[in-house]
C-alpha cells in the first residue's frame, strides 16, 4: 500500500514529528495552546480529528500552516472513506 493510500492521522504526525523530538507530552502542549488536555490526548491517540481551531493553534506553535494540518486530516479521512465506502454501483452522469 502506498503512502497516498494510507496517510497518517494528523495526531500520529503530531506525536512522531513534533512532540517526541521536543520531549513534550500532550498535556504540556495543550497548556501551551490554551486548549483542554483531552483535545490533544484524543488527537494523538487518533480518536478525534483535526479541527480548524486546533490547526490554527498548532500552526502558530510549530511554524507551519493551518492547511498543513487540515490537509493531513482530509487525506486521512478520504483514505478511510475510500476503504470503507463502496461506490461501485453508482453510475457516472455525463452531460
Amino acid at each position: 500500500m502506498s503512502r497516498l493510500e494510507a496517510p497518517m492521522h494528523p495526531g500520529e504526525v503530531l506525536k512522531e514529528l513534533y512532540l517526541d523530538p521536543l520531549g513534550i507530552g500532550a498535556i504540556a502542549l495543550a497548556r501551551r495552546l490554551g486548549v483542554p488536555r483531552t483535545r490533544i490526548e484524543r488527537l494523538v491517540k487518533g480518536t478525534t480529528g483535526m479541527t480548524p481551531d486546533t490547526a490554527l493553534r498548532l500552526a502558530r506553535a510549530f511554524g507551519t500552516s493551518p492547511a498543513y494540518w487540515m490537509n493531513m486530516q482530509t487525506n486521512h479521512d478520504m483514505a478511510v472513506a475510500s476503504r470503507d465506502i463502496d461506490v461501485s454501483d453508482i453510475e457516472p452522469l455525463r452531460a
